[in-house]
């Protein structure tokens, strides 16, 4: 049974805790899927999520705030459960976060769609030749005759493939390096867009190589101001960057019910593995790096809905300890298994695939330690 003693500290509210109960409730009569056929996984995920009502907390319409402390229990649970599951959760909210916190009225009819479970949403802001430099974006949009001509190339971009609509990032020249980038939204349907390769990786989720050549986006497809994707893109990631690391605290918890379990059933020379000191000492240090991460994580929750501007520090100290730990307990919950923690298809091994890209993606730990380090200094 997971602790989930954690719902009582006092970052959260008494819908913070009924939401968790309902929500583990779905998730055990729904989840996990099989994630034989990746791309229909996905959308049907994002059907069940949008038919359960989950998909309403990844934007946030017209009055409404997003609560990032929501956010972060809805993937920490669906990561524990299925990590396909928290993937298509994720992707509509980072997908559509732009449009959530910049777009105008005509935009954000999308986010009726995105939210309901009817539409699948794709953030395209990576480029070959521009990973963690945003700055360095070489896709350009140029003014045209009633809109926008883009041409370029972005990749690693979730979702591709299979979404219904792509926020895009492209250089638009207002100024030098970040000051010249704006955000568009970019229906899937846009003549002009082609999906040039699919990506795989060692946990399959849906990724691909996106190009746009003499592709025309209308005037109204700019969101919020030229020149401003830069900051668009930095607000969206300062808020769902926490909840990559609540997503690493999902797969860190299974990791350790899953070595819990392992270590009480299993027997060598005639005892519980559980009853040996070095056992017991690594069970320790597990669970000292999921509460640890759980502290980070919900403190840069807390502190955005309380109303921040930016917790670019706080969400960076989450994202880097709680990847970087649930790395390290999910290692440990393979070895507890011995030869069973590397058998393909089994829990731990699942989630020993899954943690690997959260590491990378959204800012890399190399990066989060960067951002730390100029704060610390500032």
């Amino acid at each position: 049974m997971t602790d989930r003693s954690f719902l009582d500290w006092p970052f959260f509210e008494t819908r913070h805790r009924e939401l968790a109960g309902a929500l583990e409730e779905w998730c055990a009569a729904h989840l996990p899927v099989g994630h034989g056929d990746v791309d229909a996984a996905c959308r049907g995920l994002v059907a069940m999520l949008g038919a359960g009502g989950w998909l309403r907390h990844t934007g946030a319409a017209a009055g409404e705030r997003l609560d990032v402390r929501t956010l972060c229990l809805i993937r920490e649970t669906l990561a524990r459960h299925d990590g396909l599951a928290d993937f298509a959760f994720a992707m509509q909210g980072l997908g559509m976060g732009p449009v959530s916190l910049f777009g105008n009225p005509a935009q954000q009819e999308w986010l009726a769609r995105t939210r309901a479970g009817a539409a699948i949403a794709g953030f395209a802001l990576t480029e070959p030749g521009s990973g963690s430099d945003v700055a360095a974006t070489a896709t350009t949009a140029t003014r045209v005759q009633g809109g926008w001509l883009i041409e370029g190339e972005k990749t690693w971009i979730s979702n591709g493939g299979i979404a219904d609509v792509y926020v895009l990032f492209a250089r638009t020249g207002e100024g030098p390096g970040a000051k010249g980038l704006s955000a568009f939204l970019m229906p899937a349907d846009t003549p002009g867009l082609e999906v040039v390769e699919r990506l795989e990786v060692i946990a399959p989720h849906p990724l691909a190589t996106l190009r746009m050549r003499g592709m025309v986006l209308p005037e109204g497809a700019l969101i919020g101001e030229a020149g401003a994707g830069f900051r668009i893109a930095m607000s969206v990631l300062d808020v769902f960057r926490s909840t990559v690391g609540a997503a690493a605290l999902g797969f860190a918890r299974r990791a350790l019910d899953e070595a819990l379990a392992r270590v009480k059933a299993r027997r060598i020379q005639g005892q519980a593995l559980a009853e040996l000191q070095m056992v017991q000492g690594h069970l320790a240090d597990m669970a000292v790096r999921v509460d640890a991460a759980a502290l980070l994580v919900y403190r840069a929750a807390w502190v955005k809905d309380q109303g921040a501007a930016r917790v670019t520090r706080e969400a960076a100290m989450a994202k880097l300890y709680a990847t970087e730990a649930a790395q390290e307990v999910i290692d440990m919950a393979v070895q507890l298994h011995g030869g069973d923690g590397v058998r393909h298809g089994s829990v731990v091994e699942s989630l020993y695939r899954e943690i690997r890209a959260l590491r990378i993606y959204e800012g890399a730990s190399d990066v989060q330690r960067v951002v730390i380090a100029r704060s610390v200094l500032g």
